[in-house]
């Protein structure tokens, strides 16, 4: 494997830590700026709303520009936008850099996937995208955790600025390593939008926000939730994100192992048991064994479906994958925003720090219904097109005579 995947890895390293650390840290923040729990989740909220848009608008913008200097000024953005939040003097300015800094997200990995596969074999193209994601599932593991803990104990602006010092670290790799490569061709963007008509690319895209907003409902809020209710220390939180992300990492796997051979079986056990663990959390969070648990189990199966869920906005979208996987990567950051803003709305309306595990599984089970449905419309249209093709004429060969 070339080194510029390493370039790559420590690029996604970085976005991984910084659009996951906040959850960790949410308490020194929101104390720091003199405002609530809820209102501090709006850095959540607004970076998965600025992945949202900025993931298919600076993907289209990206086929303009050679891609390694796109991956530069990416990385420039993610740089900017992290020193930003490092140094914010007012909780508006550092919701604005967290806000420049997820604009890098959704086109870094989408532009970031071509340029892996582009730099290896045919046949070794899968593991050189899995290796640039593999510094995303690190992140969770090793720097989420790592981040947290210096955030808790020396201010949560270091741990900012230590991203932003990643991020140069990253873009000094891409300038380095990674080989100039030929301007994509222009995106025709009617034919890339016309994939959206298609029902089964918009349902799915629909599991993706409600299945994946179902793990940040819960997540977002896990340090208040994790001191407040089930009685950790704030340096526990570390550790909590640590088996967040070894779930995930694990899920994730899973997820991808399953996917080819039975999807939609597979979103069903997910989203299902996701649904049912998410409902249980609101009892398991008042004992701390059963809470680690319950968060290493929201993990895996929150990533357990993201393979599937990827594969199935892919396999519908035939003639858009670049801006079908760039806009895919928005849904998943909606549902995050969505949830992140639904659990600020119950906990400030008194309902407690485990009301948001009670809407993660509402929109769990809700994405559960929009399976069966996705499926059920598919066997319709199955049925449809071998009745069609059943009532067509049979031309019959014409037989000759020989005399």
């Amino acid at each position: 494997m070339p080194l510029a995947l390493l370039a790559l890895a420590i690029g996604a390293f970085g976005i991984g830590t910084t659009e996951f650390v906040i959850m960790g840290l949410l308490p020194e923040v929101a104390n720091d700026y003199g405002v609530s729990i809820p209102t501090a989740g709006f850095l959540v909220t607004g970076y998965a709303l600025g992945v949202m848009f900025g993931a298919p608008l600076m993907t289209v913008l990206g086929t303009k520009v050679p891609r390694k200097r796109m991956l530069m000024l990416l990385m420039g953005l993610f740089i900017v936008g992290n020193l930003l939040s490092a140094l914010a003097p007012a909780f508006a300015v550092m919701l604005a850099g967290r806000v420049v800094a997820s604009l890098a997200h959704g086109a870094f990995f989408g532009i970031g996937s071509v340029v892996a596969a582009d730099l290896v074999a045919p046949h070794k193209r899968a593991g050189a995208i899995a290796m640039m994601f593999t510094g995303l599932t690190v992140a969770n593991v090793v720097g989420v955790p790592l981040g947290t803990l210096v955030g808790q104990s020396v201010g949560w602006r270091i741990t900012f600025a230590v991203v932003a010092a990643l991020g140069v670290v990253g873009l000094a790799g891409v300038a380095k390593l990674v080989p100039d490569l030929p301007t994509a061709e222009g995106v025709r963007l009617r034919h890339e939008l016309a994939a959206f008509k298609n029902v089964q690319v918009l349902l799915a895209m629909a599991m993706t926000v409600l299945g994946f907003g179902g793990v940040f409902a819960a997540i977002t809020y896990i340090a208040p939730m994790m001191t407040h209710v089930a009685g950790f220390a704030d340096g526990s939180v570390t550790w909590l994100l640590v088996l967040f992300g070894l779930g995930m990492v694990g899920g994730n796997l899973v997820g991808g192992k399953f996917a080819d051979r039975a999807l939609m079986p597979m979103l069903y056990v997910s989203l299902g048991a996701l649904a049912v663990v998410l409902a249980l959390f609101t009892l398991t969070a008042h004992d701390k064994f059963a809470s680690a648990v319950t968060v290493f189990l929201i993990g895996a199966l929150g990533f357990a479906t993201v393979p599937p869920l990827q594969k199935r906005v892919l396999d519908h979208a035939h003639g858009a994958p670049t801006l079908a996987s760039a806009v895919n990567i928005g849904a998943f950051n909606l549902g995050n925003a969505l949830a992140a803003w639904l659990g600020g709305v119950v906990i400030g309306a008194g309902f407690g720090y485990t009301a948001p595990n009670w809407v993660g599984a509402v929109l769990a089970a809700a994405a559960l219904v929009l399976a069966f449905l996705s499926a059920a419309l598919e066997r319709r249209e199955t049925a449809a097109s071998r009745t069609v093709a059943g009532s067509l004429p049979v031309e019959r060969p014409t037989t000759t005579v020989h005399h």
